[in-house]
């Protein structure tokens, strides 16, 4: 619960403060940022610039959307690591300030508020590459741990590699090496954690979502494994490893649990995986490919040709992290996956946000004449099971009903 209240401040008379209604304390914020904030509300933008400045990150405030463009133009990538702009701005709105964020840094997180949310709103940002699509008031912990996590993703990217900007040298041999060297460190020392994806109604077991592990200290969380794969140009590599440790682990899945494995975007170009001898393919009839949304599908032109040979071979397909931004809603007519899991952005809380319960019913009514199932990600409260429930979801996933494990946790009704 947030609270809203005018505190004068020296100098700038009555702001807008946000902040919890309870006394807690608010998470401490390990990793600190520079954001660029635009709202055209002054009082809101003082409130939520203070907000994130006594976190110690760095904020530049800009008063509307036509501002915001043109700050961005003048910037160099490394100048920011997040945009947290309002979608609805006279003239020129959030979406302009998202492709101006874009233009400069493709993989620049954004982060969209609204006070008037609909369903179009919801998925115009989605669609177009929204990081996060936070609901006025804000509730400021919200907003610092969606703006760390934006944050810690941008720099762990950076971590990877030195500056590469336009002037600098290239990063060195030596550097991109050591890299390497840590990468296969990392695919020697792969395994696979899997995590329970349940069946509400019947009380039993539906899958598990297979998630890649490893050993390598600097290279654990699979985001830091993922970027240094990319910027090694390895994807296709890495996707290959993880689909022989799945193989090794589905001959001793239970024979009724369908197995759900992540796909990088890249994987759908690589002919490995559509061969009849491919490791995956003995247990085909029990697979379920998770593409994700973040990752662009615009490169792979033969997209659904590729479908129809994957669903020959007797995969199903579906599209992960419905609702968190990139690929969004075109991703369903490309794919037209029997499956779609919605992100845990719209399920985080979905019992207290009367707009997140709206989305989700949506979502959950247009699965039903397409024919696909919907899972909910990341459920960790009774709460939010049940609001779920009556919104007419069946098929969940989340740390309420088990964490990921070495083959194969089982669930506690």
């Amino acid at each position: 619960m947030t609270a809203l209240m005018t505190s004068p401040q020296a100098g700038e008379g009555a702001a807008l403060e946000i902040f919890p209604a309870s006394s807690a304390p608010r998470p401490t914020i390990a990793i600190r940022g520079r954001v660029l904030l635009a709202d055209d509300d002054p009082d809101l933008l003082r409130a939520l610039a203070r907000t994130l400045e006594r976190a110690g990150h760095e904020v530049v405030r800009l008063p509307d959307g036509f501002r915001a463009c043109e700050h961005l133009a003048t910037l160099d990538p490394r100048d920011v690591d997040v945009v947290l702009t309002d979608i609805t701005m006279p003239g020129c709105d959030g979406l302009e300030v998202m492709r101006a964020a874009h233009k400069l840094d493709p993989d620049l997180p954004v982060l969209f508020m609204t006070g008037m949310p609909t369903v179009e709103t919801a998925v115009q940002a989605l669609e177009f590459g929204a990081y996060r699509y936070l609901l006025k008031p804000v509730d400021p912990d919200v907003l610092l741990q969606a703006v760390a996590q934006a944050v810690e993703m941008r720099h762990s990217v950076r971590a990877l590699l030195p500056d590469t900007r336009p002037g600098l040298s290239p990063p060195s041999s030596r550097v991109r090496a050591e890299l390497s060297g840590r990468f296969d460190a990392a695919l020697q020392q792969l395994w696979m954690a899997f995590q329970p994806i349940v069946c509400w109604s019947e009380k039993r077991i539906h899958a598990y979502e297979a998630l890649v592990r490893n050993d390598e200290p600097s290279l654990a969380r699979p985001d830091h494994l993922f970027n240094a794969a990319e910027q090694l140009h390895r994807v296709q590599e890495l996707g290959r490893h993880i689909r022989r440790a799945v193989a090794v682990a589905a001959v001793d899945a239970p024979r009724d649990a369908n197995l759900f494995v992540n796909l990088h975007a890249s994987d759908l170009a690589d002919e490995e995986l559509y061969d009849a001898d491919a490791p995956l393919a003995p247990f085909a009839d029990r697979i379920v490919f998770e593409i994700t949304e973040r990752a662009s599908l615009e490169k792979i032109k033969d997209i659904q040709e590729r479908m129809v040979v994957l669903r020959a071979r007797g995969y199903r397909i579906a599209v992960d992290d419905l609702g968190a931004g990139y690929a969004g809603l075109s991703s369903l007519a490309s794919l037209q996956p029997e499956v779609v899991k919605l992100d845990m952005s719209l399920v985080r809380n979905v019992d207290k946000q009367p707009i997140k319960q709206r989305l989700v019913a949506s979502l959950q009514t247009l699965g039903g004449p397409l024919g696909i199932r919907v899972v909910a990600e990341g459920v960790e409260t009774v709460a939010e099971r049940d609001t779920l429930v009556n919104i007419g979801c069946d098929l969940f996933q989340g740390y309420l009903f088990a964490r990921p494990g070495r083959p194969f946790p089982t669930v506690t009704w």
